[in-house]
């Protein structure tokens, strides 16, 4: 095999399988990149997945460290397809899928470690000083290792009695959007695409960040708030895996059965979500969510996203 994969057409009729990726060029060493698609072409056709072609996306821009390339099969699976994208060119940022890449008139996302940095329950435990137990059930239930709403209101119920005014002040001090994130969302809504935020989180959090990186609608949990301190309770039914694809799946249901969905995540309680989604994306995410999604985002910010997805830097709002 050899560059002139490079060269052909992007799609062909005998295409069912489509890999993107943003390939790091090693400082520009075309060679090594081409050594390197080398290598996994003839890997992939050592497992009966010839690629029909193999070509690099006209994407110049410092937004984007590294090639965006484009891999055809007109057979495989995508599973092993990942593996040898994780093969032969990891660190990096891949989708796979088994239709023409377009744009999703739907965006749904988890918040916390997705949108933003943070926890926000373990950042709030640490005005209760409480922020290493409360923060070890949260990587447990993360991982998938704990039952999630058992895990959260254990957590909420140690917050008993913490003063409401502190949530205020961990959202003015230590919230944080996630790089690329209102790039992301507010691409996305440009395009067209109705933006959802939903989170096993709480609304005292989740509306904030809504509201500035520019989602259309917040589904969350609600924490009790009596004579303003914490109650240790939570208010409603709570958001958890399958809340989270029910709600995808109803915002999908008003566009028609031609929408497509993107959904973005990085915990256990995200996988139901990231497997509903046409394009469901491990940002980068706990081991079981990343073995679900069919796009990974291992190396680059959220922005990337909108690489992978075909839209084009000089498109991108990132006000």
């Amino acid at each position: 095999m050899s560059a002139s994969l490079f060269c052909g057409e992007v799609l062909g009729d005998d295409v069912v399988l489509i890999a993107r990726l943003i390939a790091d060029t090693g400082g520009g060493e075309t060679v090594d990149l081409e050594t390197r698609l080398d290598a996994a072409a003839d890997a992939y056709a050592a497992e009966g997945m010839p690629l029909t072609s193999a070509v690099k996306l006209d994407f110049a821009s410092s937004a984007i460290e590294g090639d965006v390339l484009q891999l055809s099969f007109a057979e495989g699976d995508p599973q092993k397809i990942l593996a040898g994208i994780d093969r032969f060119f990891a660190p990096t940022d891949a989708l796979v899928t088994e239709s023409e890449i377009i744009v999703p008139q739907l965006f749904v996302s988890d918040m916390d470690s997705t949108m933003i940095e943070q926890e926000c329950i373990d950042e709030l435990a640490d005005f209760a000083g409480l922020k290493d137990q409360i923060s070890d059930i949260t990587e447990r239930a993360m991982q998938g290792e704990l039952d999630f709403e058992s895990a959260l209101r254990e957590r909420v119920a140690l917050l008993e009695g913490l003063d409401e005014s502190a949530i205020a002040t961990c959202l003015a001090e230590r919230i944080r959007a996630t790089p690329g994130a209102k790039t992301l969302t507010g691409t996305l809504a440009a395009q067209g695409a109705r933006c959802v935020l939903v989170t096993g989180g709480f609304h005292h959090f989740a509306d904030a960040v809504a509201e500035e990186l520019g989602f259309q609608r917040v589904v969350g949990n609600r924490l009790d708030v009596v004579g303003g301190k914490l109650t240790g309770k939570l208010l409603g039914g709570i958001t958890d895996a399958q809340t989270k694809a029910a709600v995808l799946k109803e915002e999908l249901g008003k566009l028609g059965p031609a929408a497509h969905s993107l959904a973005t995540g990085d915990g256990a309680n995200d996988i139901p979500m990231i497997e509903a989604a046409n394009y469901g994306f491990a940002y980068r995410a706990k081991p079981k969510a990343r073995a679900a999604a069919n796009g990974r985002v291992d190396r680059g910010d959220l922005s990337v996203i909108l690489a992978l997805l075909g839209i084009p830097p000089k498109d991108w709002i990132t006000g």
